[in-house]
């Protein structure tokens, strides 16, 4: 953590986090109260074998300082407010206890302790609580009536959200505390001492930015969406001119642009979309240009509809055969091939272009760049494996020139400087091609992808899901083969001079001479090209491979 000066990690327990009159607040454009059933059976699972262990790890919590005892909940919020509804439990129980007149005068001062520790302080007049943590927008108004009247109200037409806290207490008032009011303090004093948390302050949304992207790297999942809407959200909000059904519609937005993408894909979407129209930046310096752009009510409302507008494209371009492909329209329907390439290979930085250039080009030429682009990622990430951070920036300017109007067709971004910087010719393409190893046992799609696109150059088609990816020389060469290649044996393996494809795999570790009978039986025009050879060698695999980087430049080749 030392990248963050300003942040203050420690371990807490529940009982601490809530003492010295703190005060928490949920953001008021956070997500809602979501934990269902499930949450809340994990979670009893682990109260009950609390007596064997001593503290039970809660995870982070991710906190904004507002004040010296005042703090925004930036993540952690369903676990303080199932913890906060099970010890409102706790006080029911001990609430009918005093009812039955069952040590009244003890039981009702445990229940003002707790309600004074845990929940808050009461008003004298009104008898409501002045909670200790406050809930969203949505949430906060029934959390409170909990809070004062220890059960939910009943309310006809309860939202989800607020059925899922209605639901938490009635689960958590059915569990089993303690038949007396011993039994249920004891109880209280366990878990909130048991339950500890990793608290994390930051100074402000900036900095707890840097640090969910760099929990979210290590492999902590925080919600880095959430953050982001609770500042746009609020910059919007903040003439307070904003309706409430105008803050439910964007809300909506919101959510489904979340749904579409995943929150795993969230942070690469809004990087490569805001890379479309401002200069590049990284993961680490999103969120303060963001925070630019988005600055004003205006620009955040813009901003806004923005994410909207792209969050398909980008959801379609990580998804080839999703039916909104369909829904484009027959004139897009050449997109699925490229993008499968891309995706099998794991390459993204081309998004940032085809996001843009889907809404400002026609089909013909979105089909026509995606072509470009995919030949590109052939040639420079696959096979020469050049920078990609040299990739982006190119692509950022390209981009940028999309978004600008400067380039219109899909001719305007091959012809422009940056593409032709990026663009490895065919001496260096052949190069690499030439000598190019891949594991085959871990990249045999990979594999079978870029031998079927060669062969289809060769005029022979076949779906690379179904074909067999053949081992000239066996990956466990029997003692024939290896007094053929002598030491060289290993050293091919994982050569792409060494593969082919065929329909099915019934050859093993067959001869040469037989598998080369087979091969010439074959459609498969590169078995047929290995059948040329008299023996099967390291100079063959050297001759079969240049060949092959022949094909490969013409497969791959922007003219």
């Amino acid at each position: 953590m030392n990248e963050f000066m300003l942040m203050e990690p420690s371990n807490q327990s529940f009982q601490e986090l809530f003492s010295h009159g703190v005060q928490y607040i949920v953001p008021k454009f956070q997500r809602d109260y979501a934990w269902s059933q499930e949450q809340w059976e994990d979670l009893w699972s682990d109260i009950e074998i609390m007596d064997q262990e001593c503290f039970h790890y809660m995870g982070y919590i991710v906190l904004q300082r507002k004040g010296s005892h005042h703090f925004e909940v930036i993540d952690g919020q369903q676990r303080l407010v199932t913890a906060s509804i099970i010890i409102l439990s706790a006080m029911k129980k001990l609430e009918i206890l005093i009812e039955k007149h069952e040590e009244a005068k003890d039981n009702q001062e445990r229940l003002d302790e707790l309600t004074r520790r845990f929940i808050g302080t009461k008003n004298l007049v009104s008898l409501k609580i002045s909670s200790k943590l406050s809930l969203n927008r949505n949430n906060d108004k029934f959390y409170q009536s909990i809070c004062s009247n220890l059960c939910p109200p009943n309310q006809r037409g309860l939202t989800v959200t607020n059925r899922y806290l209605k639901n938490a207490f009635e689960f958590f008032n059915k569990k089993d505390m303690g038949n007396t009011g011993v039994e249920i303090a004891s109880f209280v004093e366990k878990i909130t001492t048991a339950m500890m948390f990793t608290k994390i302050v930051v100074q402000d949304n900036l900095n707890a930015y840097k640090l969910f992207e760099t929990l979210n790297a290590r492999g902590v999942q925080l919600s880095t969406p959430d953050l982001l809407k609770n500042y746009i959200f609020s910059t919007i909000s903040s003439p307070n001119n904003v309706s409430d059904e105008e803050l439910n519609d964007l809300d909506s937005d919101w959510s489904m642009i979340v749904s579409q993408l995943g929150e795993n894909n969230f942070t690469d979407f809004t990087r490569y979309h805001h890379n479309f129209q401002k200069k590049l930046v990284t993961k680490k310096g999103l969120f303060k240009s963001i925070r630019v752009l988005a600055k004003e009510p205006k620009s955040a409302y813009e901003y806004m509809r923005s994410l909207t507008e792209y969050a398909p494209v980008y959801g379609a371009l990580l998804n080839p055969n999703d039916e909104w492909w369909r829904d484009q329209g027959a004139e897009y329907q050449g997109a699925s091939h490229y993008l499968i390439g891309l995706n099998l290979f794991n390459i993204k930085q081309p998004f940032t272009i085809l996001m843009v250039a889907f809404e400002k080009f026609i089909a013909k030429e979105f089909i026509q760049l995606l072509k470009y682009l995919y030949v590109l990622s052939i040639r420079y990430n696959v096979i020469c494996h050049h920078s990609p951070n040299e990739q982006e920036l190119r692509y950022n300017q390209m981009a940028m020139n999309v978004f600008n109007g400067k380039y219109t067709r899909a001719s305007h971004v091959k012809n422009s400087e940056e593409f032709q910087y990026l663009y490895p010719d065919d001496a260096k393409f052949q190069s690499a091609f030439e000598y190019h190893r891949m594991p085959s046992r871990q990249s045999a799609k990979k594999i079978r992808f870029l031998l079927t696109e060669i062969e289809k150059y060769l005029d022979f088609s076949s779906d690379s899901n179904t074909v067999v990816l053949e081992h000239v020389c066996p990956y466990h060469p029997e003692q024939g083969w290896s007094e053929e290649f002598g030491k060289g044996a290993s050293d091919v393996y994982d050569r792409l001079g060494n593969m082919i494809l065929l329909g099915k795999d019934n050859l093993k570790r067959q001869t040469f001479d037989e598998k080369k009978a087979y091969y010439k039986t074959t459609a498969h025009p590169l078995a047929n090209q290995v059948a040329t050879y008299e023996t099967w060698d390291v100079n063959s695999v050297n001759n079969y491979q240049l060949w092959l980087a022949k094909q490969a430049v013409e497969t791959w080749k922007v003219s």
